[in-house]
């Protein structure tokens, strides 16, 4: 690895040392992030470095071309495509390889899903819809970090079109930049509290980072002051590491490290921090590998984070960064380098445009095949909690006669068997639990379900109020009830609704804190239950199950290979058990308010118990695992299997209708 080789630059004589050494800062600081987060807390700001840079040098080459009227469409994209796929490539097919042995369907399925995002370059729009880049889930997606790849090509794609319009039509460029600038970084600041996640995600919010870098290559500044442009600049990046944390950002925080990279860039290669420190060989060197290092470094991450079911030790983490050192060294040299300055410059766009296509096509059929159920990992590591599909004995209808409205939620369904007598409402918990009713229900005992995410606007989670914080609610909560209020069939309806649904709580949790909405709460789901009694319903409350690690962090992963297995998921997680004596304790407000509900009318409303169908009474213990059986499906819903315990006895329940 020789530290003073020429780096193989495409135009040497406009090559700059400093913009080289300040990419090894930008990806040195995201690795640094990734690795250790709570150490380095501000260093994903790396990526808004690499915006302006990236929108700097892109702008350049197309403002130059065009000037000159030797601007050509095929040759820009022929060298993205020799610049950006070799590396990617060999990535994504390692990620696929590696995924093959280690990852559970689910997780497979979802890696071909990012894999297919990747290739398309449309992984922002993907992660967007799925949770934030900080949330905890975020550690066990190897592709995560595409996002601001996708944003990039993206950026590629329109900006030269528009620039060679404004060209053709004589628009001045500066107008082009400014406007586009304003309009962006306008509805960054707009969204950032509205949709925080969106924000970070969407090109709209951020090209306004590219275009600070296109505005520094149309000025092309020459600036006497340019010591202390440098200086400023540096001071921003470094301030920005250390004060700017994942809340609100992008947002006005986003200024310090683009306007920080703005006056570094714009002060020139013969500024003093740009000459001595931006442009020393390490910096520079790792700048040189910083594309491949931004690919390979989060997939080795993340791949630790899968296999030792949550974070590995600081040691093993250094080791991954070190190894993702030298792959991106190796990729560089017999990669990218090869392919970027060799022979036959036509074939080759086309040879990596056909593996790109043929990748992203590989990934699209693992996501339709549910993640490839048939791998040694999924037959070697058979710790299921599935029962079987029951999707044939329902059919998309659950008493709601207007289209538009049954488009609300996520689920519509009743079993095709018989009329249903009994109605399932809730969110994503009722959905876990459909399955199970429906295989062990009786004959004349058939059912109804209407239900959606919490997270979304698609659950109909009871609880009527004016409330802010419970707004998403009320229109699918409005149409369920009173669809099975006038549904004359219904005798019986469930209701079941996770606890953070109830309280309104962050991510899968409970909170026995005095002053968490138990009052709106209660009021709201009063006041629903109150619609189902005017029309002669009963009611059942199902009582929340407890809440314990993701269970693919309960299963030991075995694959056929005895010495991998050494390293993956075999030591025992502490979070896949709860004692019952602390999940009481800290259930004790929800139980609370269920139990006040049902002293109210206690011959119509009742409620029944999960606890000891998930629970060992004998032991005082929760557990991830009953009876040799997987009892979670994925985070805090139950699995199919317990489902199935659960709603036998329910079944029976409504039959026979014991007091509560």
């Amino acid at each position: 690895m020789n530290l003073n080789n020429n780096f193989h630059q495409e135009n040497n004589s406009k090559y700059r040392l400093d913009i080289e050494g300040l990419r090894g800062i930008a990806v040195l600081s995201v690795v640094g992030f990734h690795a250790f987060p709570s150490l380095i807390r501000g260093g994903f700001i790396g990526v808004d470095i690499f915006f302006v840079i990236s929108g700097f040098l892109i702008s350049t080459i197309l403002f130059e071309g065009l000037e000159k009227n030797k601007f050509s469409f095929l040759d820009f994209y022929s060298r993205r495509i020799k610049r950006i796929f070799p590396a990617l490539l060999i990535v994504l097919f390692f990620c696929y390889v590696f995924g093959w042995q280690v990852l559970f369907s689910d997780e497979y399925k979802q890696l071909g899903k990012h894999i297919l995002g990747g290739t398309s370059f449309s992984s922002n729009f993907l992660l967007w819809n799925e949770s934030g880049y900080f949330d905890n889930s975020s550690d066990t997606k190897p592709l995560l970090h595409l996002w601001s790849l996708a944003i990039e090509e993206q950026f590629y794609l329109i900006w030269p079109l528009l620039l060679w319009l404004a060209h053709k039509l004589k628009i001045h460029f500066l107008l082009i930049i400014i406007i586009i600038f304003i309009l962006s970084f306008s509805y960054n600041i707009f969204e950032i509290n509205n949709d925080p996640v969106g924000t970070f995600y969407s090109p709209l919010t951020r090209i306004w980072e590219l275009l600070i870098g296109a505005l520094l290559a149309w000025a092309k500044l020459k600036n006497k002051t340019q010591n202390i442009q440098s200086f400023i600049g540096f001071a921003f990046i470094i301030i920005g590491f250390i004060v700017i944390n994942e809340k609100n950002f992008p947002g006005w925080w986003a200024l310090l490290p683009t306007i920080g990279t703005a006056f570094l860039i714009s002060a020139g290669d013969k500024a003093w921090i740009n000459r001595y420190a931006l442009s020393n060989e390490i910096l520079r060197w790792f700048g040189t590998i910083s594309y491949p290092l931004y690919l390979w470094h989060w997939p080795l991450l993340s791949f630790l984070y899968i296999a030792q079911s949550g974070a590995p030790s600081p040691i093993l983490r250094i080791i991954a960064v070190f190894m993702s050192i030298f792959l991106s060294w190796l990729t560089y040299k017999y990669i990218e380098i090869p392919i970027r300055f060799g022979n036959k410059e036509r074939l080759k766009p086309i040879i990596l445009s056909t593996l790109m296509l043929l990748i992203g096509i590989i990934g699209l059929n693992t996501f339709i095949r549910d993640g490839l159920q048939s791998r040694s990992i999924v037959k070697y590591s058979q710790d299921s909690g599935e029962e079987g599909n029951d999707e044939k004995k329902s059919i998309n209808q659950c008493g709601i006669s207007n289209e538009t409205e049954k488009k609300v939620f996520a689920h519509c369904l009743s079993d095709s068997r018989e009329t249903p007598k009994y109605a399932l409402l809730g969110d994503s918990k009722a959905a876990a639990l459909y399955g199970g009713l429906v295989r062990t229900s009786l004959e004349k005992g058939r059912w109804l379900f209407i239900g959606g995410s919490a997270k979304s606007i698609t659950a109909p989670v009871p609880i009527l109020t004016d409330n802010e914080i419970y707004k998403k609610y009320q229109i699918p909560s409005q149409i369920a009830l009173r669809a099975i209020s006038e549904n004359k069939n219904i005798k019986d309806v469930v209701l079941v609704i996770a606890v953070r649904a109830i309280f309104q709580l962050d991510a899968y949790s409970v909170d026995n804190s005095p002053n968490n909405n138990y009052d709106t709460a209660y009021d709201g789901l009063n006041k629903a239950i109150d619609i189902l009694l005017h029309s002669g319903k009963n009611i059942v409350i199902l009582i929340d199950n407890p809440t314990l690690a993701d269970p693919k962090n309960c299963i030991k992963r075995i694959t056929k290979f005895h010495i991998m297995n050494n390293y993956i998921t075999n030591k025992s997680n502490p979070d896949c058990e709860i004692s019952i004596k602390n999940h009481l304790s800290l259930s004790q407000k929800y139980l609370s308010l269920i139990h006040n509900i049902n002293l109210k009318n206690p011959d119509k409303i009742k409620i029944f118990d999960t606890l000891k169908y998930m629970c060992d009474f004998k032991n005082g213990i929760c557990s991830s695992h009953k009876n040799g059986r997987l009892m979670y499906s994925y985070g805090d819903h139950i699995s199919d299997y317990a489902a199935g315990l659960i709603g036998a006895d329910l079944n029976k329940f409504l039959m026979t209708t014991p007091p509560s």
